[in-house]
């Protein structure tokens, strides 16, 4: 089926949806705004909706009237607490709060395929879920909705979703078989030492030394203990300890994350992370508790529901790059959906360099090339139809 034109008719007011959300954007799973607009338009489309699904998620059921697969398509709704440095009149009117991943754009696009498809209800062969997620900034709203029962009653056959990508220029798309996304771990360190006079370090056991020296040591392990045929990554980000120019604190803090596309790999820079900060910490007269918490999983897309969105693809939009090896040490908890169902999850190339459009994800001045959202509606609305809505 033809989505064009309907599309054509209705981008201005899913890009005008977007821009809403931008200028209000919402953390984790405090969504009220956002899962309370989500909510109005999915009862206004005639979908059996369902709310507070893993604390604050939105499921919309759309039934057809012959029987057929079930389609579960989802759609992250947080954003980031960065402050905005842009200026448009879009820009976020929450001081310290902003959508800097795109997942404004992509309730949006959800939204816009609910509507679609809720025009064509009689025809569907089958039903579609949509499930509007919280919480995917830090790594927890997908669980728990599953937890929360998301995935039964009805139990999805296939899972789709896709995300707006500024690594990408817009016209292109990233459709990737197998790990396309890395595993991810949240690595906390709390090293103690005994503090002292900055005059008298024979007097102390320094935790900022152990410290330093651990930061150090800990990217030895992707280089010295990971197969050179895989792939991982160790990052401390987080370095946390005292606050006088002339006093040794008693304690120092690490944060940092693990990152891998096999969970046995993600496994081993764990072990190999707690292994070395105690070792370390022990050897400098220090003591060091280590955390290390798995945030996602692998996302791995399945080649079958690949091979059936490429042949989507070169129907509806043929002129689009499509890139077919394209991997990221990103991580999505979309993952947890795609294990549990065969499924996949897609990049919409919306990086635009002659308009400025191209900071990256997780940047004060991200922002993207709304013409991407007429493009990721027409992708996903037409993958979803080639399975509910017989030619």
């Amino acid at each position: 089926m033809d989505f064009k034109p309907q599309i054509h008719a209705r981008q201005d007011a899913w890009i005008a949806c977007r821009r809403d959300l931008h200028r209000h954007p919402e953390l984790g799973f405090d969504l009220p705004r956002t899962a309370g607009l989500v909510a109005a338009e999915l009862t206004r489309l005639g979908l059996e909706v369902q709310t507070g699904i893993g604390q604050s998620g939105v499921v919309g059921l759309l039934e057809g009237d012959s029987d057929g697969p079930t389609v579960l398509v989802r759609a992250d709704m947080d954003a980031l607490p960065i402050h905005e440095e842009n200026t448009t009149d879009y820009a976020s009117q929450t001081p310290g709060k902003m959508h800097a991943c795109g997942h404004d754009g992509h309730t949006a696009v959800g939204l816009a395929v609910a509507e679609l498809l809720s025009a064509h209800r009689s025809k569907l062969a089958g039903r579609v879920k949509f499930v509007f997620q919280p919480a995917e900034e830090i790594g927890r709203g997908a669980e728990l909705m599953i937890l929360d029962g998301v995935l039964h009653d009805p139990v999805p056959d296939v899972a789709l979703g896709l995300h707006l990508w500024n690594e990408q220029l817009v016209g292109s798309v990233a459709l990737i078989d197998g790990p396309m996304m890395a595993a991810a771990g949240d690595i906390t360190i709390h090293i103690t030492g005994r503090g002292g006079h900055g005059a008298l370090p024979h007097e102390a056991h320094d935790p900022i030394v152990a410290a330093s020296q651990i930061v150090s040591a800990l990217q030895t392990i992707v280089s010295r203990n990971v197969r050179p045929t895989e792939v991982g990554v160790v990052s401390i980000t987080e370095f946390k300890a005292g606050d006088s120019f002339n006093v040794i604190p008693p304690t120092a803090h690490l944060r940092g994350t693990v990152r891998a596309f096999r969970s046995e790999v993600l496994e081993l820079l764990s072990q190999r992370t707690r292994e070395i900060t105690e070792g370390i910490a022990a050897a400098l007269g220090c003591q060091a508790e280590v955390h290390v918490a798995q945030l996602t999983l692998p996302l791995i897309n399945a080649p079958e529901v690949n091979a059936q969105l490429k042949k989507v693809f070169a129907q509806v939009a043929p002129q689009i790059n499509l890139i077919t090896d394209f991997r990221t040490m990103a991580a999505e908890d979309m993952s947890y959906f795609l294990d549990a169902i065969p499924g996949t999850f897609f990049f919409v190339g919306a990086a635009n360099p002659a308009r400025g459009l191209d900071y990256p994800h997780h940047h004060p001045r991200f922002d993207f090339d709304e013409a991407a959202i007429p493009l990721a509606v027409d992708l996903l609305v037409s993958a979803v139809a080639s399975y509910v809505l017989p030619e």
